[in-house]
């Protein structure tokens, strides 16, 4: 019998990526005039410094809805194609402690494994340039010609990133013994509960406290700094 190969899971947004492929794809729409000014009220929030762990659940499923509700009606290619230009500019855009260890556990033959909040075409392609297996993100649904309905498919799912690692694992047949986890945020923790290894990166409060009573491994990057506990 083939041996299971371990997988790996990452977070992407503030984990891996420097900063939000929602927000980003987002700002991009608002200056090539396909989304409105206005649009910038809804993530501006997300953006504070202060920001509390549990407003930023909050917030951010505010902007996975409000995406919704915006692009309605705009054709997912116009968007996809924007997406695609916004993977080319911000790929390079990633922290240097988890890209690297992307790579190391690659040449170490784990299956890797990406689960994001944003669109899933856009964390598809970020994805795939980073050298992942897999990767999930917000599916937002499209109708006829194909354009975007204002809903999303399966939010339930992709919102529990536990949910989402159980079904990747039995479904690509991987293992979790040896298994690794880069989460940044409090609603990592289920996910980063799964896993062999956890790591906290960068770690809101909620996820700080949680790691430290753990015991997991705690790293905070800045600039060109990288500190271990």
């Amino acid at each position: 019998m083939q041996k299971k190969r371990p997988v790996a899971v990452f977070d992407i947004d503030g984990t891996l990526f420097r900063s939000s492929l929602l927000l980003e794809l987002m700002e991009e729409l608002i200056r090539r005039e396909m989304l409105p000014e206005s649009t910038r009220t809804t993530y501006a929030p997300l953006l504070k410094e202060d920001l509390h762990a549990s407003d930023h659940s909050r917030l951010m499923k505010e902007a996975v809805h409000s995406f919704a509700s915006f692009v309605k009606g705009l054709p997912y290619g116009d968007v996809a194609d924007v997406a695609g230009e916004v993977i080319e500019r911000e790929k390079g855009n990633v922290y240097q402690y988890t890209s690297d260890l992307v790579m190391e556990l690659k040449g170490k033959g784990y299956y890797l494994l990406a689960i994001s909040h944003s669109p899933k075409f856009i964390v598809d392609g970020f994805a795939y340039e980073l050298g992942f297996d897999k990767s999930y993100g917000i599916f937002y649904e499209t109708g006829a010609a194909s354009r975007f309905t204002g809903e999303i498919e399966d939010e339930h799912v992709i919102m529990n990133k536990a949910s989402v690692l159980a079904r990747a694992v039995e479904k690509e047949g991987l293992s979790l013994n040896g298994s690794v986890g880069v989460g940044g945020w409090e609603s990592d923790i289920s996910m980063l509960d799964m896993v062999e290894t956890p790591i906290a990166f960068n770690p809101d409060s909620r996820l700080y406290r949680h790691a430290k009573e753990r015991l997991w491994k705690t790293v905070v990057e800045r600039k060109d700094v990288i500190h271990e506990s």
